[in-house]
Formats: C-alpha cells, sequence, structure tokens
C-alpha cells in the first residue's frame, strides 16, 4: 500500500527543523468589489505579517455575544466542549457555540468577517471550529508558542494552509490581561516539530499545549528576522490571523478578564482527510467533518 504524501511532516519522530512553506498566503486574485471587503493595503499587510487588526468593527454586536456567552456557560455547562484552566478549574472555552446558539451561528455569516475571509482564501468556506475562549482575571493560564495549522494538519488531516481564524475582543486585550502574542512573518515557515502524538493528545494539550510546540533552537532562528508583537485592541475590535502564524499567550496577570469569540474558517476547497498523525480524528467540535458552506 502506497504511504500517503504529507507536504507537511510533523511529531514524525525525527528531528525537529524549519521547511518551507508552499501553499501561498492570498488565494485567487484577492480582489473583492464588496463594500465589506480589504483593501490592497490591507490585503498586503495580511499577506506580510500573517495577521490584521480592524478596531471597532464589531462594536454594535459586543452587547449580544457577552449575553449569549454568559447564557451559553449555563446552558451548557457539564458538556463535553467546556475546558477549565488547568490548576483553578475555572472555565476556559467554550466549543461550538455556533451549533448550541443561532445568534453565534448569525454573527459567524456576518459579511463584515466572511467577505473578508473569502477574499483571502479564494473560494466559499465553512466553520472548522468555533470557541470563547475567557482568560480569567489573575487566574488564565498561558499557552506556549504553537502553530494553528500544525495541529490541524497533524491531528485533524488538513492538508493545505488555506485557513483563516478570525476572532472578535469581547474585552478589552492589553499586554497585561494575557493577550495573544505573535511573531509576524511566521506564517511563511514550517515547524515540523520533533516526538510524536499520544492518543487523544486533545485532552491535555487544550490545557497545556507540549506536542506541536516548537523546540529553543527553531524559535531562536525565527527570531533573527522576525519580532514579536502584542495583539493589543478595545473590545470590539476584530483579528484576522493566517492558520500557520506562531503565536502564544503568557497568564492573565491582571485584575482584567480577557475574553473573545473565535471562528475558524477553512476553504471547502481544503476539507479535513484522516489526521496524518494515523490517530482517530478529534472530535466534532474541535474539527467539523461535516462542512457547511456558508
Amino acid at each position: 500500500m502506497l504511504k500517503r504524501y504529507d507536504p507537511y511532516p510533523s511529531r514524525t519522530g525525527d528531528a525537529e527543523q524549519i521547511i518551507p512553506r508552499t501553499d501561498p498566503v492570498i488565494y485567487g486574485a484577492g480582489h473583492s468589489d464588496r463594500p465589506q471587503g480589504l483593501s490592497r493595503e490591507q490585503l498586503a499587510h495580511y499577506e506580510q505579517k500573517g495577521f490584521l487588526t480592524l478596531p471597532g468593527l464589531m462594536d454594535d454586536r459586543l452587547d449580544t455575544i457577552r449575553a449569549e456567552a454568559d447564557t451559553l456557560k449555563t446552558t451548557m455547562a457539564g458538556r463535553e466542549e467546556l475546558y477549565t484552566e488547568p490548576d483553578s478549574g475555572e472555565l476556559r472555552t467554550i466549543f461550538k457555540p455556533h451549533a448550541y446558539s443561532e445568534t453565534i451561528a448569525r454573527i459567524a455569516r456576518d459579511p463584515r468577517i466572511l467577505e473578508p475571509v473569502k477574499q483571502i482564501l479564494g473560494s466559499d468556506v465553512y466553520l472548522t471550529q468555533s470557541r470563547i475562549n475567557r482568560k480569567p482575571a489573575f487566574k488564565g493560564r498561558s499557552f506556549a508558542w504553537h502553530s494553528d495549522f500544525e495541529t490541524w494538519h497533524v491531528e485533524d488531516g488538513m492538508r493545505h494552509m488555506r485557513a483563516v481564524t478570525a476572532w472578535i475582543m469581547l474585552t478589552d486585550n492589553h499586554e497585561y490581561n494575557g493577550p495573544l502574542y505573535v511573531i509576524p512573518g511566521s506564517h511563511k515557515h514550517y515547524v515540523s516539530c520533533a516526538g510524536t502524538t499520544e492518543e487523544k493528545n486533545y485532552r491535555k494539550s487544550l490545557k497545556k499545549q507540549v506536542a506541536g510546540v516548537p523546540g529553543k533552537e527553531s524559535l531562536e532562528t525565527l527570531l533573527k528576522d522576525h519580532t514579536i508583537e502584542g495583539v493589543y485592541g478595545k473590545a470590539g475590535t476584530l483579528v484576522l490571523h493566517e492558520c500557520n502564524i506562531l503565536h502564544g499567550s503568557p497568564d492573565n496577570i491582571s485584575g482584567d478578564p480577557r475574553a473573545l469569540l473565535m471562528f475558524v474558517y477553512n476553504s471547502v476547497e481544503n476539507e479535513l482527510e484522516q489526521p496524518f498523525s494515523g490517530q482517530a480524528p478529534r472530535p466534532h467540535y474541535l474539527a467539523d467533518r461535516e462542512p457547511k458552506v456558508l
């Protein structure tokens, strides 16, 4: 039996290495005639840095989203889709909220989000994951540097880098409350990580990620040509970030909680295959394998 070709091998037991990205960042012409589309300058920024911040774009939906997030915290209590902090037991993430809230599902289809995403990916899209992330004041814990695509490729079977994460700040994100840090430009490199993938690795990784975390040497190499940048902004800011950009976040050491609503859009031309790890697929709330075009 022929072995399936893996364009981005990782966690194969071999030594860690940085390999070239072979996929584009902007697919198709990148042009949009719709008023919600991104400008040429915004597309160029996204292509170069791997993320784009759009302040105030979702201000008008904040009260609605916050109220719905509070409702879901109660109505979904006890479900597998809820993950807690590794030590305090406080709620950390609500996965797949769009499946339990028509309000959240409508926001996922908002043209101010959907049009730029389709413009970047050059195709129709579907939601492969959604989540509400919370970092409680003083208790919200860190996430190590990682590429989402590396996890989605290895553990979910996403073959190509043709996905965009769009997230709405539900609280102000500042330098002290555990904000997202990114390495701009790192999305143009792929870190093939050392190690292997444990069975049902997600049960550990969603509390503390170990598998798929780049080593010291790879990070030092990337940081010779790139810098670390914090993604800060007021509540209502929309952020678009590329699926392969290296990012992480520190502990929340402030008295201000941090919360966001996140959608992961995948191209309909990039549907999930069997995981490249050889493991069973992760649960539906982490990687939807029944795409519904938005």
